[in-house]
């Protein structure tokens, strides 16, 4: 930490008191929808402060604590950089070391809304069905205890204290990348809350709120060197400033809790959020296009030796790669929203991939792949074969994941898999010794894989793997994009 530089401290107050909470305070929500919703309360005015919670670390309260829990967000062009103070954040409370504290602030009558980005992972649900995991660890104990460990069961035992004290239920606005996420989280919510309390979720069935949301922004994660670089240039200490790229989407099914009428939300609008009936065609788009490609990008990448999305592009092999992937497997896959040219969505993509400014790491993209490979790849492949179209860029990419949680690279590196499936995953591809064999067992692993998906992967999948081992990454791609 860069020593003797006065800490960044709050200007003034742009909103009195706080209207949402929001679980998992990371870098994605504080460079994207704080910013939006800053600019909101500016423009428009309302109580509409943010009061974050860390489910697991204290590291971003005490980063955040002695500068006001306010922080920068620096934008990132291919042309320069712009920095901004984000001051709509008022407190961060640690849920592991305060859960009585996280469930007071939840059930105070001015949260109108409680926004999540806690990763797939986070809502202990199966990808491969969207229901709740009961056996996941977090669930049990929340069966067990009324103090919540999980995200679903913050959002259950505060529900419930609501309910209990004759107040509305907040609007539960997820934020993540998960396809029809806010359906997938009102169906774990529901499920959760029949168990604990089947009155429960019967008043969450019928007062509350889950409107689907579709986010995009690149956003690095912030290393050291930044955090001093920052330092140097303004002369100001910010131990969590946000780095993220220019471009920002921001889509919201327009469906709030009824009872507080136009208070409901922030003016969002005003700021250039979407407001739509429906979101599930800009999640299709964002989810196959973007996060498909970066995933995949980000195995083949990273076997390959690049350590980030915008040297992976750079690489011409890559570079025709992914705009095949694009035109031949991704976009027949869907129905584009109407009124988006998806080949001019797909040419901006591939700038935003291709900005230098942007070093978003393939290593930080790979994470959680058991999590993320459902949503991001495996509907794209199975809408595919439902018309015949072959597949062989994603069925690599698949491969790529399996030679990637097995732990080792393709020079026989070890490989630092963060998944919450690691152990699980590379056992099973150690166990192994041929190809078919590993691949075979990987796709056994019904957390990530529909069995009747899997009988059709088994083939081309063990192809690209065996291609991937025997001929490397970059003749691999050469062969499919011809």
């Amino acid at each position: 930490m860069p020593a003797d530089y006065p800490r960044l401290a709050r200007k003034s107050p742009i909103t009195e008191k706080a209207g949402i909470v929001h679980l998992g305070l990371g870098a994605f929500f504080r460079a994207h929808g704080a910013v939006y919703i800053q600019e909101a309360v500016e423009k428009s005015g309302g109580e509409w402060g943010i009061i974050g919670v860390s489910l697991q670390s204290s590291g971003m309260h005490d980063k955040l604590a002695p500068q006001e829990f306010v922080y920068t967000a620096q934008e990132l062009g291919p042309d320069g950089e712009t920095l901004r103070q984000i001051e709509i954040v008022q407190d961060v409370l640690v849920a592991r070391q305060e859960p009585e504290a996280v469930l007071t602030a939840m059930a105070e009558e001015n949260i109108r809304i409680v926004t999540l980005t806690v990763t797939e992972k986070g809502y202990c649900y199966d990808p491969a069905t969207g229901r709740l995991n009961r056996q996941h660890p977090d669930i049990v104990a929340d069966l067990n205890n009324e103090l919540p460990v999980s995200a679903p069961g913050y959002l259950v035992r505060a529900l419930q204290r609501r309910k209990v004290n004759g107040l509305p239920p907040f609007t539960v606005l997820t934020c993540d990348n998960l396809p029809d996420n806010g359906r997938i989280v009102n169906g774990i919510v529901l499920e959760l809350a029949e168990a604990i309390d089947p009155d429960l979720a019967r008043w969450i069935k019928a007062e509350g709120k889950f409107p689907a949301t579709m986010v995009d922004r690149i956003v690095p994660a912030t290393k050291a060197e930044d955090v001093e670089a920052l330092a140097t240039k303004t002369g100001v200490l910010d131990a969590a400033p946000v780095l993220h790229e220019p471009f920002r989407q921001w889509v919201v099914e327009d469906d709030f809790v009824e009872a507080y009428g136009s208070n409901a939300r922030p003016d969002l609008g005003a700021v250039g959020v979407e407001l739509v009936d429906n979101v599930t065609a800009y999640e299709h788009m964002k989810l196959r296009m973007l996060n498909g490609t970066h995933s995949s990008l980000a195995y083949l990448g990273y076997l390959a030796g690049h350590e980030t999305i915008s040297q992976t592009v750079a690489d011409d092999v890559f570079e025709k790669f992914v705009k095949q992937l694009w035109s031949r497997e991704i976009i027949p896959s869907f129905k584009a929203p109407d009124g988006v040219d998806i080949n001019a969505y797909a040419d901006a993509l591939f700038k935003r991939y291709a900005n230098p400014a942007i070093q978003h790491r393939t290593w930080q993209i790979a994470m959680d792949g058991s999590q993320k490979l459902p949503q991001r790849i495996l509907g794209t492949v199975a809408d595919d074969f439902a018309k015949a179209i072959d597949v062989p860029g994603l069925t690599t990419a698949i491969a790529a994941w399996m030679l990637y949680v097995g732990g080792t690279d393709m020079q026989g590196k070890p490989i630092d898999v963060k998944d919450p499936l690691a152990d699980q995953l590379r056992a099973i591809a150690r166990a192994a010794s041929t190809a078919a064999e590993k691949v075979t067992a990987l796709l056994q692993v019904s957390q990530v894989f529909d069995p009747a998906l899997a009988d059709k992967l088994q083939s081309p999948v063990t192809k690209a793997y065996d291609k991937l081992v025997n001929k490397g990454v970059r003749e691999t791609l050469k062969e499919i994009t011809g």
